[in-house]
C-alpha cells in the first residue's frame, strides 16, 4: 500500500489552525524511500504558492537525483563546529530562529548533534523552531521510534543508537508514510541509487537483507495508521466534547532494579500509544530501598530508567510505603488507570508463592484492572 500523496496546501491548512509550528513527518522504513526527496519536492510546491520555506539541514546523500531539487531553495547555512580536529556540520537552530520562517524543512532527525551544541538531538532543535511558531516538515525512519528499539534490534541484528521519543511522533499534525515494496528498494540500492557500488555489498549482508525489510515496513504501515488513528479519535472527541477515556490510561509498575526495565517501558509505551491514552511509570520505594540504603549500581539503573521513561513519553511518579502492592493498587484507582503492566517475576514460581511476590499479588488483587504480565528473556545484569 503507497500512502496517498498529499497536497502541499494539506501542510498549510493544518497549521495554520495552530498557534505554535505545526510538525509534518515523512516516515520510512529504510533508507532510500525517498523521504529527503519527497520533502524537496514539497518545498518548491510550497515556494510556488508564494510559502517562506528554507532548507534547515537537508543530507542528500550524494544521490543525484535528490542533489538535483535543491537549487531554487533557501539554504541556511550550517554551523561549523570543530571536534577533535574535525569539522561537524550542524543545523543552526539559531540562524532559523532569526530568520523565521514559514516553514523549515528538517532531514535525518534522530541525529545526534556535536558535543556542546545548543541542543543534545536534533529533534530538541525541531521542538524549539515549533515553539517559536516556525513549521517544519521533517523525515525518520521507523526503526529510530524509541519504543521500537528493542524490537528493531531483535529482528534486524544491528543496534540503532539514535532514537527519538515517541512523543515527538505524537507532536505531529500530519505524518505520511513512504511505503514502497522490498524488491523496488532493493533495486535501488543495487543501482546504486542509494549508497556508493562499494558500500552495497556489505549493506546487503546486513541492514538490507529481505527479511529485516518486511518486518520495518510492517512496523511502519502499522506504526503510522495507528498515529492516524489517534489523530482521527482525538478530534472526534474534541468535536463531540468529550474528555479522553479514562479506560485507555496505563500505569507500569517498575522496581528499583528491574533487569528488563527497557522491555518493559517500551512496552508501555506501545500500549499507551494504542490506546491513545496517558500512562504512568510508577515506582513504590519502600524502607529498604530509601536513598541511603540502595546500592549504587540499582540507583544508577533506577535514575536511567526514570530518564528513558521520561523519554518515552511517561509521567514518572515514586511512592513511599512499606507495602507495594495497596500502594500501587491505590494509584491506580485514583488516577483511573485502566491497565497495569508488570513484568514477569524472575524467581522460581516456589518462591513467587512464599513469599508471594509482587507481580502475583498484583495478579490477585487488583480484580478490577486489565493487569498485562509482559514476558521477557533471561538477562545477566551489568
Amino acid at each position: 500500500m503507497t500512502a496517498a500523496r498529499p497536497r502541499a496546501e494539506d501542510f498549510l491548512e493544518l497549521v495554520n489552525r495552530a498557534r505554535r509550528g505545526g510538525l509534518k513527518l515523512y516516515i520510512g522504513f529504510a533508507a532510500g524511500v525517498g523521504k529527503t526527496y519527497r520533502m524537496l519536492e514539497e518545498a518548491h510546491a510550497l515556494q510556488k504558492r508564494g510559502v517562506d520555506v528554507v532548507l534547515g539541514f537537508i543530507e542528500p546523500h550524494t544521490r543525484a537525483e535528490t542533489l538535483a531539487l535543491v537549487p531554487g531553495l533557501e539554504v541556511v547555512p550550517r554551523r561549523q563546529v570543530e571536534y577533535r580536529a574535525v569539522t561537524i556540520e550542524e543545523m543552526d537552530v539559531d540562524a532559523i530562529l532569526a530568520r523565521k520562517p514559514a516553514i523549515c524543512i528538517v532531514d535525518e532527525i534522530p541525529h545526534t548533534n556535536a558535543p556542546g551544541s545548543k541542543n543534545k538531538k536534533r529533534y530538541q532543535d525541531v521542538q524549539e523552531l515549533l515553539a517559536a511558531g516556525i513549521n517544519v516538515i521533517g523525515a525518520l525512519n521507523i526503526q529510530h521510534l524509541e519504543s521500537l528499539n528493542d524490537v528493531v534490534t531483535k529482528v534486524s541484528g544491528v543496534a540503532i543508537h539514535e532514537t527519538v521519543p515517541d512523543r515527538f511522533l505524537k507532536e505531529a499534525v500530519q505524518v505520511v508514510n513512504l511505503d514502497l515494496a522490498v524488491e523496488d528498494l532493493l533495486e535501488r540500492l543495487k543501482s546504486g541509487r542509494i549508497y556508493q557500488p562499494e558500500k552495497v555489498p556489505w549493506a546487503l549482508d546486513h541492514f538490507f537483507k529481505d527479511a529485516n525489510l518486511a518486518t520495518l515496513r510492517e512496523l511502519a504501515l502499522r506504526e503510522v495508521a495507528e498515529s492516524i488513528e489517534r489523530q482521527s479519535e482525538t478530534k472526534a472527541r474534541t468535536a463531540a466534547g468529550e474528555a479522553r477515556g479514562v479506560h485507555a490510561r496505563v500505569m507500569v509498575c517498575m522496581s528499583s532494579y528491574p533487569p528488563h526495565a527497557e522491555t518493559l517501558l517500551r512496552k508501555g509505551s506501545r500500549m499507551a500509544g494504542r490506546l491513545s491514552g496517558d500512562w504512568f511509570v510508577v515506582y513504590v520505594e519502600t524502607p529498604k530501598e530509601t536513598p541511603e540504603r540502595i546500592d549504587a549500581e540499582a540507583q544508577r539503573h533506577l535514575l536511567g530508567n526514570i530518564e528513558l521513561a521520561r523519554e518515552l513519553g511517561a509521567e514518572v511518579v515514586r511512592l513511599r510505603a512499606r507495602d507495594p502492592v495497596p500502594a500501587l493498587i491505590d494509584f491506580a484507582r485514583s488516577h483511573d488507570v485502566g491497565h497495569i503492566v508488570i513484568g514477569r517475576s524472575a524467581q522460581p514460581w516456589w518462591r513467587q508463592w512464599l513469599g508471594r511476590s509482587v507481580p502475583l499479588r498484583l495478579l490477585q488483587e487488583a480484580c478490577d484492572f486489565d493487569v498485562h504480565v509482559v514476558a521477557m528473556a533471561k538477562e545477566p545484569r551489568s
